[in-house]
């Protein structure tokens, strides 16, 4: 044995990253984390990467949405940091907006406008779901999570 110790996957010494313990080693003032920190895995971010991934695949998207209503559900009763009940409302409305968009962009294919507007809910959907993840690893709420736009 050469004597050095090996650090368990998935964690960060002195970092914010913790994978799947949201519990771990929470910040002393609550504010956000510090310039070196790394990734901050919170479960805002996990939704918007479940969101991004189902660009490419198409079903991830599902796997955001419940997550986001059980943890939305679980944050009433006061167990969620005011921050994230925003970034909740913010990234469910996204996908079902977007959800929508989608079926009309089906129904609309019938007469080839429906091609067009595919990508364009497509970006829509990709940079609310970045501009959450930015404002998650901030640890800030969004500033109106009831808008249409970004």
């Amino acid at each position: 044995m050469s004597g050095t110790q090996e650090r368990p996957t998935g964690q960060q010494t002195g970092g914010t990253v913790k994978f799947g313990d949201q519990s771990a080693e929470r910040r002393p003032s609550g504010g956000p984390p510090s310039a070196g920190g790394g990734f901050d895995l919170n479960r805002p971010t996990i939704i918007s990467l479940c969101y991004l991934g189902s660009i490419i695949t198409g079903i991830s998207g599902i796997v955001g949405i419940v997550l986001g209503h059980v943890w939305k559900g679980e944050g009433e009763g006061g167990s969620n940091e005011s921050w994230m009940t925003s970034h909740y409302t913010y990234l469910i409305r996204t996908f079902w907006i977007g959800f929508a968009a989608s079926i009309a962009a089906t129904v609309l294919s019938v007469i080839l406008i429906g091609f067009l507007l595919f990508p364009v809910i497509a970006v829509w959907v990709l940079v609310r779901s970045v501009m959450s993840m930015l404002k998650a690893q901030k640890q800030e709420p969004m500033p109106d999570p009831e808008t249409l736009m970004f």
